[in-house]
């Protein structure tokens, strides 16, 4: 963990100081070697938050985009469960920071626990993730939705990073590790087929700091739903003609029969 309370106050790790788990009270060490970031942890191996993963400095860099205040948050459950989220904005919405893989029932179970919440995976974890991505991109096709360039994919099982994160409930952002951009893949993607948004690194730092970020990503999983109905009312559409033109041929076969 990045903090522990130390008097009460929140307190980044530095050499021989203990502190105080803000989660569940337990003792915490810092840890300050010269290998991996400093950082707190439990005296004696304990976790008391078993969805926390070890921190990476990729962690620690997005945590670094958000005030102080932000970070770390203890949740509670109305069932007396508790977590500890990476960021916790002033509208209330929660920052996920992923960087180790995430079985689906994990990810299920804290899209539920979460009221508000988005996720940013780390796409560098992998050597050929960013690669298989960017080539399922290229490979795909267009969507201009009113000055929204939408990606689209029929084939997001060739992508593996995209395969584990369709069928999410809640918004998905990639990061490749690129300064210029991010990916933004739209909630009601499907192995069937999957929509993503290219969306820059700072402009979503801005969105989540001034509180526009569930509006924006509302609006363009919006626009979805709506092109989704409009194909499926074109092809329901083309299915009704084309059942109404057999029916006719039918009929006509039927007369010329008679006569």
């Amino acid at each position: 963990m990045k903090y522990a309370l130390v008097h009460g106050k929140k307190k980044e790790a530095h050499k021989g100081a203990q502190g105080i788990c803000p989660g569940c009270g337990a003792t915490m060490i810092s840890k300050c070697g010269e290998v991996k970031i400093h950082h707190w942890a439990h005296k004696g191996n304990r976790n008391c938050d078993h969805w926390w993963e070890n921190e990476t400095e990729w962690h620690r860099a997005w945590k670094g985009h958000f005030p102080e205040e932000w970070q770390e948050v203890v949740q509670f459950g109305e069932n007396g469960e508790k977590h500890i989220a990476d960021v916790k904005t002033k509208t209330g919405l929660v920052l996920e920071f992923q960087h180790s893989y995430l079985n689906p029932e994990e990810r299920r179970s804290r899209n539920t626990f979460y009221p508000k919440l988005a996720w940013v995976v780390d796409g560098t974890r992998r050597l050929k993730d960013r690669s298989r991505f960017i080539k399922v991109i290229q490979e795909g096709s267009s969507l201009p939705i009113k000055d929204i360039r939408i990606s689209c994919t029929d084939f997001p099982e060739e992508s593996r990073i995209l395969e584990e994160w369709v069928n999410c409930s809640v918004p998905v952002f990639f990061d490749f590790g690129e300064q210029e951009r991010m990916w933004f893949l739209i909630p009601s993607s499907t192995l069937d087929r999957a929509y993503l948004v290219r969306i820059a690194r700072d402009y979503f730092v801005t969105l989540c700091t001034n509180g526009s970020l569930e509006e924006v990503t509302g609006n363009i999983t919006l626009l979805i739903h709506e092109y989704q109905n409009f194909l499926h009312k074109r092809n329901q559409m083309a299915l009704n003609r084309r059942a109404n033109q057999m029916l006719a041929r039918k009929r006509t076969k039927y007369r010329r029969r008679r006569f």
